[in-house]
């Protein structure tokens, strides 16, 4: 089976596909200054755009890891993923607070999909 990798560069590749699976990298905001909906909301459009690029979308999240830095934020963070979740395929999913590489980041998700 072939390996297609997308956006690499540096230490990682933002996608990874692998036969019927699409693996996302962790996702941060670019916007940093926003708050943890805005922030949430950012990264949410750029796995929608990750996902697309390689032939999946939302509907196919097997799998989400979401990583906060205040398990205090989970609540405004849940409403903007229940917003952009599709109800009909809910995903295996995890939510824990960690401190995350840039202290301005208020939240990280990754996920995994197949095609």
């Amino acid at each position: 089976m072939s390996i297609v990798r997308h956006d690499s560069s540096g230490i990682l590749s933002q996608a990874v596909e692998h036969g019927s699976t699409v693996y996302l990298a962790g996702v941060v905001a670019k916007g940093l200054d926003k708050d943890i909906k805005g922030q949430t909301k950012e990264i949410l459009d750029d796995i929608d755009r990750l996902l697309a690029k390689s032939g999946s979308n939302k509907s196919k999240v097997l799998q989400a890891h979401i990583w906060v830095t205040d398990i205090r934020n989970r609540a405004p963070m849940n409403e903007v993923w229940t917003a952009w979740v599709d109800p009909k395929n809910l995903p295996a999913r995890a939510c824990v607070e960690a401190k995350l590489a840039d202290p301005r980041a208020l939240v990280e998700i990754m996920v995994i999909a197949a095609k």
